[in-house]
């Protein structure tokens, strides 16, 4: 039973991070509630899981880097690089406390490998944690956020491309560069219809 009960103290302690938001917004100037620590996890794993397929890596051990990558921010919360300057976060206690005690070792050893970001894997899922915020700054800045189109272009728009001479993959830059040119709302151009089936 107690394996059991660390499991389900896990699992709870992952969904706070529903509730968590990042901390952009405060820099961002939008109050939008649905971006969440876990919503932001969600769409990085699936970004992850595409690079890793394009790149030839172990799309398995992306997907779980990218799922865990936020997760000490449920105990210390998001911070975002004005509050990284006076904040120091004990990152080494929080996993040893919130993996250390689970019964498998695998999400312990991912938190690892990602945070030396010395592997392919560890590479690729720090890409697709780059290239979600293009995707959320293009979401903002197509709902006409001035700020966002400042991380996303530059001031006065001097650089069309600022945010992917972050990426060092070719296939995330080429998907940075697909959402720097695809409108948000594409997605659904041919599934509209005023009928009902």
């Amino acid at each position: 039973m107690e394996f059991y009960k660390r499991i389900a103290n896990f699992l709870f302690e992952v969904g706070t991070m529903r509730k968590l938001p990042r901390i952009h917004r405060q820099v961002l100037l939008t109050d939008d509630t649905s971006d969440t620590i876990s919503s932001h996890s969600y769409r990085v794993a699936l970004i992850g899981w595409f690079l890793a397929k394009k790149e030839g890596a172990d799309p398995y051990k992306v997907v779980m880097m990218c799922l865990l990558h936020d997760l000490t921010e449920a105990r210390t919360a998001d911070h975002n690089w004005i509050h990284k300057r006076y904040v120091k976060i004990f990152e080494d206690e929080v996993h040893k406390e919130q993996l250390g005690t689970l019964p498998y070792k695998d999400m312990e050893e991912f938190v690892t490998e990602y945070d030396a970001r010395e592997s392919k894997e560890s590479i690729i899922a720090k890409q697709a944690d780059i290239v979600d915020q293009i995707l959320l700054l293009r979401e903002y800045d197509w709902q006409g956020n001035k700020e966002a189109s400042i991380w996303l272009y530059g001031k006065d728009g001097a650089d069309p491309r600022l945010q992917i001479k972050k990426l060092t993959l070719e296939s995330a830059r080429e998907l940075a560069e697909a959402i720097y040119t695809t409108a948000p709302s594409d997605w659904w151009d041919n599934l509209a219809t005023g009928k009902n089936r």
